[in-house]
């Protein structure tokens, strides 16, 4: 027996429907038929697989265990399956040792193809799905999205789905607590709580509202959980070779602009020599933005066919249009992309491209193109990573 009754109606019809906020919806507020709807389809059905984008942060994969712990509680059954593993911070969360990476086995292929509902958490871009992207696509289950970026693709069937809101981690919050609650236990509130401070940026950005902050009581009361050991194994938990990559990684530091963008680069030849990974460089751009005069900074992270970038920025500088210049997208203080290009020329026409993105005093942009020294210093780096090892 459920711990509360769905208002009656229909079952949902298997027609695609339109993404975004109804008319009349005013910031803030949850529409309750959205949510209505999701919650009929979860009593109706049994099956259901959840899955999040690639290289997933603590909003994507914090939600994506909230929604299968709340659908467990509702005896219901669960598969999780991602694309990438979880990074090393996260997998201390109650339930990742249950998602699985996808591996394109048969087994794998006909649960979700099982699925009465496959659930998108998270992300809005087929694309973002990674190896899991077609067989997510494809499945003959309901597709329902639960996300909070803009422009999403047109091809899911249900969608709760709002750009008002700080965090996927949030909307997930409102399903489950318009069915009871009741049902949040330590292992809801510790993966909602991580989603919510993940893409608040500890409570820090201009996303964290009102709402955010009793959502965030709630969730602290009824699941008896402390803030402090969860902020630790997120931001406070390193590693010696994290340590000494960070270490290279400030090395490299630039300002530009007059000091109002600022950026670092992370090579692969960083990685070999201290012997880690690009999960290792989690928060490293929160030290550009630190500066004082930094509004807008950026983190560029040589990978083996390309170029990731994070951008960060304080205020109301937003970077998601910077970022969407080079094919990736995010919200307005913290957003990314990767471009299929070397690494010194993606960080030449990145920088390049900032005045046309970013509201930058007339005789700073003079200023952007990269000094004489800094090419050198970025050059400098690049022909390091050609180099042989010396171990």
């Amino acid at each position: 027996m459920l711990p509360r009754s769905v208002p009656p109606g229909p079952s949902i019809p298997p027609h695609r429907r339109a993404v975004g906020q109804p008319e009349g919806l005013h910031r803030g507020e949850a529409h309750p038929l959205m949510i209505d709807s999701i919650r009929r389809l979860i009593h109706d059905h049994q099956r259901f697989l959840l899955t999040t984008h690639i290289r997933p942060d603590g909003d994507a994969l914090g939600s994506q265990l909230a929604l299968g712990h709340f659908l467990t509680r509702l005896g219901k059954d669960v598969t999780l399956i991602n694309s990438d593993p979880a990074p090393y911070n996260l997998g201390w969360l109650p339930g990742a040792d249950a998602v699985e990476v996808f591996d394109g086995g048969l087994a794998q292929r006909e649960r979700i193809h099982a699925a009465d509902a496959v659930f998108i958490l998270d992300v809005n871009a087929e694309e973002r799905l990674g190896r899991l992207a077609s067989a997510v696509r494809n499945a003959p289950g309901t597709k329902v999205l639960i996300d909070h970026h803009p422009d999403p693709e047109p091809w899911f069937d249900l969608h709760h789905a709002r750009t008002d809101v700080s965090s996927t981690g949030e909307l997930v919050y409102e399903l489950i607590a318009a069915e009871d609650p009741g049902l949040i236990d330590a292992d809801l509130a510790t993966t909602l709580y991580t989603a919510i401070m993940t893409d608040t940026g500890s409570f820090r950005y201009s996303n964290t509202t009102p709402q955010v902050h009793r959502i965030v009581a709630t969730l602290l009361e009824r699941g008896g959980i402390e803030p402090a050991p969860i902020h630790t194994a997120l931001f406070d938990t390193r590693t010696m070779e994290s340590l000494r990559l960070l270490g290279k990684a400030l090395e490299t530091v630039t300002l530009v602009y007059d000091g109002a963008v600022g950026y670092m680069v992370v090579t692969q030849r960083m990685y070999r020599d201290t012997g880690t990974t690009s999960e290792d460089t989690e928060g490293f751009v929160g030290y550009v933005l630190s500066i004082e005069s930094v509004r807008a900074a950026l983190i560029f992270l040589e990978t083996e066919s390309g170029t990731k970038i994070s951008f960060r920025s304080k205020g109301d500088t937003a970077v998601n249009g910077w970022a969407r210049a080079f094919g990736g997208g995010g919200h307005p203080n913290a957003a990314g992309a990767y471009v299929r290009a070397d690494l010194d020329q993606v960080v030449r026409d990145v920088i390049a491209a900032a005045p046309r993105y970013l509201d930058l005093a007339p005789a700073s942009e003079a200023n952007g193109a990269l000094s004489p020294e800094d090419a050198a210093y970025l050059s400098s780096l690049l022909d390091l990573k050609t180099e042989p090892d010396s171990r």
